[in-house]
């Protein structure tokens, strides 16, 4: 089961807080992929593609907010875009 982290709104722990809520609920995941008769490698690659498709989403997000606040800056300015 998933719990919720310790505290809401941030602070400097939260990220660890988070990762142990949903440990038993990615655990329940990875043990029902091993029931259906996934092996280890194939879980581990699955992982690693989930991780790599996460890590590109937040660089193009990290990119789409720079823009976004060149565009806002260059508008406060009475610039063109």
């Amino acid at each position: 089961m998933i719990r919720p982290p310790k505290r809401q709104g941030e602070y400097p722990d939260r990220e660890i807080d988070c990762q142990e809520a949903m440990e038993p609920g990615f655990q329940a995941i990875l043990d029902c992929m091993l029931e259906v008769g996934w092996t280890r490698g194939e879980i581990m690659r699955s992982l690693r593609r989930l991780i790599a498709a996460d890590n590109m989403t937040q660089k193009e997000n990290a990119k789409v907010e720079a823009q976004i606040a060149i565009a806002l800056a260059m508008m406060r300015a009475g610039r063109p875009i």
